[in-house]
């Protein structure tokens, strides 16, 4: 996926061969959806070289819940652009959280699951506590802003700090988004925390407003002037209110 991904499980005796399973789990998902790998699904379908009714069923559901998410966020989440379809702005939550359900089912009470950045949390930490996730100054890497006590619930960053300039706004595909430096937001589930960072990020400024509006959801946006904004219940899940 391009991203290190790291899984920790606490608690319990785990068999060594969970890990190979989870992370031969991500290595299927690069290689199906990565618009980097010439052979992979999503470019073959992109080249026009894989009809639309030989797709797998994962690319089948994936498509599905990106065209959702578009009619969800009013278009501010859209996987077509210059007439290619790249799903990455969904798919790594959505694979993250399918890699957390793998645990689960081989009775894992106490996991995170964490694919650049993103994160899914799952019980307590080591000390029997919420996992804490830190938010990072996207104006100085080794800061740390805020730090959220995450017990069952995915947290997603968005922003250009890391990766530069990868997410864009539909309606204006060519011009940059420099009005926020980064955006996090917390969910049921990393699946939906990722896919509303993503198109919250891409509205600028009204992607606070979005956020605050659906139910489930809390956000934190710091702005280019290093001004920080919340959601009225994000408060509640910081480890140190």
């Amino acid at each position: 996926m391009g991203m290190p991904i790291t899984v920790e499980i606490v608690g319990g005796r785990i068999h060594p061969t969970l890990f190979n399973e989870v992370y031969d789990y991500f290595t299927e998902i690069d290689n199906r959806f990565s618009t980097y790998k010439p052979e992979s699904e999503i470019s073959q379908l992109n080249a026009g070289t894989l009809p639309e009714a030989k797709l797998s069923s994962d690319m089948q559901t994936v498509l599905k819940l990106c065209e959702q998410t578009r009619k969800d966020t009013s278009g501010y989440f859209n996987i077509v652009h210059a007439g290619k379809r790249d799903p990455s702005g969904l798919v790594k939550g959505w694979a993250i959280q399918h890699a957390a359900e793998i645990l689960r089912d081989r009775g894992c009470h106490n996991f995170t699951v964490e694919a650049g950045g993103d994160i899914q949390a799952h019980g307590v930490n080591s000390s029997g506590i919420p996992w804490r996730v830190g938010i990072r100054n996207p104006f100085k890497h080794d800061e740390i802003v805020k730090a959220i006590a995450a017990h069952n619930i995915g947290v997603a960053t968005s922003g250009t700090a890391i990766r530069g300039q990868h997410i864009y706004d539909p309606y204006q595909p060519a011009a940059k988004l420099t009005d926020i430096a980064s955006l996090t937001v917390i969910g049921p589930n990393i699946y939906e925390a990722d896919r509303f960072a993503t198109a919250a990020f891409a509205m600028g400024r009204p992607g606070i407003a979005f956020l605050e509006q659906r139910d489930g959801l809390e956000g934190y946006m710091i702005d280019k002037n290093r001004h920080a904004t919340m959601t009225s219940g994000f408060e509640s899940y910081l480890a140190d209110k």
